[in-house]
C-alpha cells in the first residue's frame, strides 16, 4: 500500500512526464513561442542550473541519495540544454527543445521506478 507521501511524489513524476511530453511535442512540431535571445532565458536556464547543483550536494538520508542524484543530474542538464537554446542556430531549437523533454520524461519514469522500488 502506497502512503499520501508517496502518491503525491508519483503524482509529481507524472507530472514530469506529461509536461515532457508537451515539450517533446512543441519541439518536433515546431511550435516554439519564446524568445530564447531575452535576458529572461538566460537567467532561467542559469537558475535551473544551479538548482540541479544544489540538488546534487544537498545532504539527504541514505535511502533518498538515488533520487536527489536523479534530480539534480536531469536538472543540471535541463538547464545546460536550455543554456544551449540560446545560442544555436534557429533550426536546432526544435530537437534541442525535444532533447529537453526526453531529460524530463526519462528524469520522470525513472523517479517513479526509484519511488516505487521495495525497500
Amino acid at each position: 500500500m502506497l502512503t499520501p507521501q508517496q502518491v503525491l511524489r508519483i503524482t509529481i513524476e507524472i507530472i514530469f512526464v506529461l509536461l515532457g511530453g508537451l515539450v517533446v511535442w512543441l519541439g518536433l512540431s515546431g511550435h516554439i513561442l519564446f524568445d530564447r535571445r531575452k535576458p529572461g532565458w538566460l537567467v532561467l536556464s542559469l537558475a535551473v542550473i544551479f538548482w540541479g547543483l544544489r540538488a546534487l550536494y544537498k545532504p539527504v538520508q541514505w535511502w533518498s541519495r538515488t533520487e536527489q542524484w536523479t534530480r539534480g543530474l536531469s536538472l543540471t542538464l535541463l538547464g545546460a540544454v536550455m543554456l544551449a537554446i540560446s545560442r544555436v542556430p534557429f533550426q536546432w531549437v526544435g530537437p534541442l527543445l525535444a532533447f529537453a523533454g526526453l531529460v524530463l520524461i526519462i528524469r520522470g519514469l525513472i523517479g517513479a521506478a526509484l519511488i516505487l522500488r521495495p525497500r
